[in-house]
This record gives structure tokens, C-alpha cells and sequence, in this order.
């Protein structure tokens, strides 16, 4: 556990309130309230839920650099219970003469009246490894999605890096969206291209869109043949009937969004513009390229390029196991054969971390806890797996995975067995 973070369980278990009242006799009463209250409770949860759901998350990516099976649970409930604890006592007073050394009994005697609450909570926690997790597991990500990401404030080198497998068939180191391999991935200017456009992105000078397009589908429609429950069919299902301008005819026209990159005239000649048409063979003089999932053909591209970003997209377990090659593996380790060790085409052993790179890092260490800039950290196969709090891209890629974590998979828990975990209050 992370140096200055609650364990989860004790963080749930931490008492709610203590209240104690103490009167004297001959003076005033006195009082004095301290502890939790509801909403510090809240939080102490909040927290121990979080640290929780980083530990799942760091932890599947180190099992996954490993080779080992992901699991996940999710906590489906929590309930507490509060016991207030009541006590009565009345306590003599002692006391001693003046000048003198022994004891003598003072007159009066001290009432002593305490109320203690404790917060005893109990969670449920519920494997979230059922059919509908696995298959959105394995889901790869729309062009929808990928745009979505593309136009909210994350880097798109750190998106595309992350989500994409190729663009248009660069491959973003084969095989890294899969298990560790022996082999070393093929040379690829694909990091290349994406600290280019992140250049241009960062000018303004590209910018990612929706346009709404409109097909004309079939032939044209008689006029005496379109009703009035026509239209709204139409509209219903995502077609308009739109009259021709001479009324004589009708048409069914589709309209649907098309996510595109635009580019600005001015970028068109620069020479990060050149050479990432070079890398991803985008025809240079075009300013409007439409984005789409595996609609190129990865054997015949035209002579002058091509005015489509194609995206092979990956899931969130393809993304999962990209990241885990930012593990730091243990000499220990590699040389006992517990990780796979890849090597290159020179027989040399290969640093998967040059792929990841600014991107993301997991660090290890064979000391007895993580160290204090431990962000978040597990134990895995007798050493710490920990993300350095000052490792600002690390960071931000684990807080990327952790949010779109949320939304890709199922928020309600699996058809699994449930843990049910009574914590007692402190």
C-alpha cells in the first residue's frame, strides 16, 4: 500500500464519532464532541474506493506484462451499521494534605457519563467477469469514439498512440496490443507521424470534426406514391423523402455524420504537413480527409495517396496490454524467465519501454514498501509495481484509462458470486 494512503479496508472501518460528556461536582459542566461526521464518512469512502480502483487497474496491467489473467471485481454495495456504546462510572476523588506525603481521601466523587459511536461497514463485492464484460473487453473502439477523444482536451498523439493499432496501415508496433511477444515489432515511423500531428494540433492547424453528409438512396419516387405516413416512417428510421425542385419526383436521402480531419490551407506546404503525408500517404493538397475504420485496402493504395484517415482501432484489453509493455520488468525476472523477454532481430533483448515512452511507465522495486512518490502501487510477484506521482505522463494516461475504463465497461456487476465483507469499527 502506498506510503500516506489509507488501506481500503481500514479506511472504511474508521469509526464515525466519539462523544464523551464529562460533569463535576462544584463547578460547571463541560462537554466536548469530536470525530466524523456523515459527510467526512463519505469521503473516508470515496477515498478508499478510489485507491481501490487504481490498485484493480495497475495491478491488471502488471498481470497482463506477465502473461497472467486480468480480474476484476466491483463493489456493489456498501452498508453501515452505527452502535452506540453507553457508559456510567462514578469515580472518587483523590487528593493529598498540604505538606503531608500520604494519600487521603477527597469528599467528593466524580460522575462520568461517555457515549461512543462506532461506524461498522459492510461491502459487497461482486466479480465483474461475466459474458457482457468480456465481450466490451474485446469490443475495439468506433471512429466515433476515437473522435470523441480526438476533440476533448487529451493530446491526440497520447490518444491515437493509445487506441489505434494502425493508421492507414502504419502499424503502431505490431503486436503490441496482444500478449508480449518473443519477437521484436517491425520498425514503424508511426510515433513519428503522431509527434508531427501533434505539432499541427497544437498550431491549430488541424482539427478534428463531424459533417453531416447526404446520400440519395434508390431510384426516384412518383409523387402519387409518397403518403403522409410515409414521411414520418422515413424519418423515423434516419431517411428524409425530399421532393425534387420541379415536384415531379421524390427522393430518399440518408443523412449521416462523418467524422473528418481538417486541415488549414496554411499547413498544407509546412514540413510537418509534407511529412506526415509521407508517413501515413495522405495526398498532400487536400485539406478535408474523411475518418473511417478498415475501409482502405492495405495492398493498394492509389499512386497520389489517399483523403482517408483509416483507423484499425483497438479495444480496452488491446489497450491494456499496450500499456503493460511500459512495465519495468525485474533483471530477476527476466532472467528466471517469469516475464517473456523479447529480442531483436540482433539476438539483443528488446526495451518494449522505447514504444511507450512520454507515454507511460510503470516502475518496480525489490524494497520492502514503495517508495514515498508511489502514486498508486501493488505487490506482484515479490516486488512493488508502483506510477511516480512526479511522472506527469504516466499520470495523466493512467487517470485517461482509468475514466474511459468507466465508460467502456458495464457499471452494474456481473452475474457472478458475491463477497460480502463485515469490517469492524476501530
Amino acid at each position: 500500500m502506498v506510503s500516506g494512503r489509507r488501506p481500503f479496508a481500514a479506511a472504511l472501518a474508521a469509526p464515525a464519532a466519539i462523544v464523551a460528556i464529562v460533569a463535576t461536582v462544584g463547578t460547571a459542566g463541560c462537554s466536548s464532541i469530536g470525530g466524523n461526521t456523515p459527510q467526512q464518512d463519505r469521503l473516508y469512502y470515496n477515498e478508499a474506493m478510489k485507491v481501490a480502483a487504481e490498485e484493480q487497474l495497475l495491478l491488471n496491467i502488471v498481470r497482463l506484462r506477465y502473461t497472467d489473467s486480468p480480474s476484476s471485481l466491483t463493489v456493489s454495495s456498501i452498508a453501515t451499521q452505527t452502535e452506540t456504546q453507553q457508559s456510567y462510572g462514578l469515580i472518587p476523588f483523590f487528593g493529598t494534605a498540604n505538606n503531608e506525603s500520604e494519600l487521603r481521601r477527597f469528599s467528593g466523587l466524580l460522575p462520568q457519563f461517555q457515549v461512543q459511536m462506532v461506524n461498522r461497514p459492510t461491502i459487497s463485492l461482486t466479480p465483474l467477469d461475466d459474458q457482457d464484460f468480456t465481450r466490451r473487453l474485446f469490443t475495439p473502439m468506433t471512429a466515433e469514439g476515437v473522435l470523441y477523444l480526438a476533440k476533448t482536451s487529451w493530446p491526440i498523439a497520447t490518444v491515437f498512440r493509445l487506441w489505434l493499432e494502425s493508421l492507414n496501415w502504419v502499424s503502431n508496433a505490431a503486436g503490441s496490443g496482444g500478449p508480449t511477444t518473443t519477437a521484436a515489432p517491425p520498425p514503424s515511423d508511426f510515433q513519428r507521424g503522431m509527434q508531427l500531428m501533434q505539432v499541427l494540433q497544437d498550431r491549430e492547424q488541424i482539427a478534428f470534426a463531424v459533417e453531416e453528409r447526404e446520400t440519395v438512396v434508390g431510384s426516384d419516387i412518383a409523387p402519387d406514391r409518397v403518403q403522409a405516413a410515409d414521411l414520418i416512417a422515413a424519418a423515423r428510421d434516419g431517411f428524409e423523402l425530399r421532393a425534387a425542385p420541379d415536384a415531379r419526383s421524390w427522393s430518399l436521402v440518408r443523412r449521416r455524420k462523418v467524422p473528418v480531419m481538417r486541415v488549414h490551407p496554411d499547413a498544407i506546404k509546412s514540413p510537418e504537413m509534407i511529412e506526415m503525408s509521407r508517413i501515413f500517404r495522405l495526398r498532400r493538397e487536400s485539406t478535408r480527409f474523411d475518418i473511417e475504420i478498415e475501409k482502405v485496402d492495405p495492398f493498394n493504395y492509389p499512386p497520389r495517396g489517399i483523403e482517408t484517415i483509416d483507423l484499425e482501432a483497438r479495444s480496452l484489453l488491446q489497450v491494456l496490454y499496450f500499456v503493460s509493455k511500459g512495465v519495468d520488468v525485474p533483471a530477476v525476472h527476466a532472467r528466471d524467465g517469469i516475464a517473456v523477454t523479447t529480442l531483436d532481430s540482433q539476438g539483443r533483448a528488446f526495451d518494449w519501454t522505447t514504444i511507450t515512452r512520454d507515454l507511460f511507465k510503470v516502475s518496480s522495486s525489490d524494497q520492502s514498501k514503495p517508495p514515498p512518490t508511489a502514486h498508486v502501487a501493488i505487490r506482484y510477484q515479490d516486488h512493488w509495481f508502483y506510477i511516480d506521482k512526479r511522472d506527469g505522463p504516466s499520470m495523466a494516461t493512467f487517470t485517461l484509462l482509468m475514466e474511459l475504463a468507466r465508460l467502456e465497461l458495464p457499471g452494474r456487476p456481473g452475474g457472478g458470486p458475491s463477497f460480502t465483507l463485515p469490517l469492524g469499527g476501530r
